[in-house]
């Protein structure tokens, strides 16, 4: 058994998502962090001049944000399948709504459906208000 897949199994009988985070070195890098409300499970990139795409803004990097989203996605699916492997991305559509600022951008995610093999996960992203969206992504995974 790897070490990501011990780490799944320990992280969904303790409800404690940064055991997998700890196993996958781009969401350290990112500084990935998450928070439970009730049932929800929400992620947040922290602030961090690591992340920044125009320091003149200063404004997110699109490709933290993107990398964010679909982390999110996938730790999501961790989180909640019962799968012994990291679920790999098909595709991934990310729509860019508004400037990701350099303040805590938040995420949740949704299984949109979900079939034997393929999973279709929804994300959104936002900083204060969840009403207005800095990024939008739709996910395939495969979970088999």
């Amino acid at each position: 058994m790897s070490a990501i897949s011990k780490a799944c199994e320990q992280a969904r009988a303790e409800w404690k998502p940064e055991l997998i985070i700890e196993q996958i070195p781009y969401a350290k890098l990112l500084g990935i962090e998450t928070h439970n409300m009730g049932d929800e499970l929400f992620f947040v990139l922290p602030p961090s001049k690591g992340n920044v795409g125009n320091p003149t803004l200063p404004a997110l990097h699109g490709g933290a944000i993107g990398g964010f989203l679909e982390l999110a996605a996938s730790l999501h699916l961790m989180m909640t399948l019962p799968t012994q492997v990291t679920p790999r991305v098909v595709d991934i559509s990310v729509d860019y709504v508004r400037p990701g600022r350099l303040e805590p951008l938040y995420a949740l995610c949704t299984v949109v459906r979900q079939g034997r093999k393929l999973v279709n996960v929804s994300v959104n992203c936002w900083h204060k208000s969840r009403d207005e969206s800095v990024a939008t992504a739709r996910a395939h995974f495969l979970v088999d």
